[in-house]
């Protein structure tokens, strides 16, 4: 497994045990009321129903999710105004970064993530300065513990994965768009197999090899800028050190 990869894993794994629980609820309430303008319903909207799925995950209360679905459709006390806006960036070594954001204050939001970025000794790009060395896709990360994964990976070709990566007993799958709810749906109905995390994310075509100290930035400035209380996500093309790795993982 790359190191871009195991730093993804890593990450969501965080987020599970996150003590910033409430700043995560405000995330990801945040996607339930954009994803909930498309409609109310999550039978026939999927990214409301992906939304929802992982306000679960997190446990998120239920009510907390059906307030959210109110204002995004509408039919809530208050309306809420947020706008998707994605930031482009170049990071420590060159690295390229996406950060989408939903915002009620562009203004605000631009600058905060330029100062990150500043701080960083990176800088913001113009639009499509990156983006085109990234792909949308879905990732779906598990965990094998009690079977083979290199059966549970050929499975999970025939359900639709386009590429797995295998590290031990956890597995990354990519998948497109229109393959990414069936082969999420088939992975949780592998006996031994629990699904770890499941988005639609901007995904590298090529990954930019870092050192120890630039990785190390590197990840500061992406912890920094999920931190953001208007940042959703932030994906980038750093294949980061295993050293570096164990460390982060540990920092906790």
């Amino acid at each position: 497994m790359s190191g871009h990869s195991k730093w993804s894993t890593i990450k969501h794994k965080k987020a599970a045990t996150d003590a910033r629980r409430g700043q995560l609820f405000t995330k990801i309430a945040r996607e339930i009321i954009v994803a909930a303008r498309g409609g109310a319903d999550p039978e026939t909207n999927f990214r409301l129903r992906l939304a929802i799925q992982t306000g679960k995950d997190a446990n998120m209360p239920n009510d907390n999710i059906d307030r959210a679905i109110a204002k995004g459709s509408g039919t809530g006390a208050d309306g809420v105004e947020l706008e998707e806006i994605t930031y482009e960036g170049y990071g420590p070594g060159g690295t390229a970064i996406m950060v989408q954001t939903l915002t009620d204050n562009k203004n605000r939001t631009a600058s905060d993530v330029r100062q990150m970025f500043s701080r960083a000794g990176g800088n913001l790009a113009a639009a499509g300065a990156v983006a085109w060395g990234f792909s949308n896709s879905g990732v779906i990360n598990v965990e094998a513990s009690s079977v083979d994964p290199e059966e549970i990976a050929l499975e999970a070709v025939d359900a639709g994965a386009e590429d797995f990566d295998i590290e031990g007993t956890a597995i990354e799958f990519k998948a497109t768009f229109t393959d990414f709810e069936t082969l999420k749906s088939a992975l949780e109905a592998m006996d031994g197999v629990k699904v770890v995390s499941a988005e639609l994310a901007m995904v590298p075509d090529t990954l930019v090899e870092l050192d120890d100290t630039k990785a190390k930035q590197t990840l500061r400035l992406l912890d920094t800028l999920e931190e953001l209380d208007d940042v959703q996500k932030v994906f980038s093309n750093a294949d980061f050190p295993e050293d570096v790795l164990a460390e982060y993982a540990e920092a906790g």
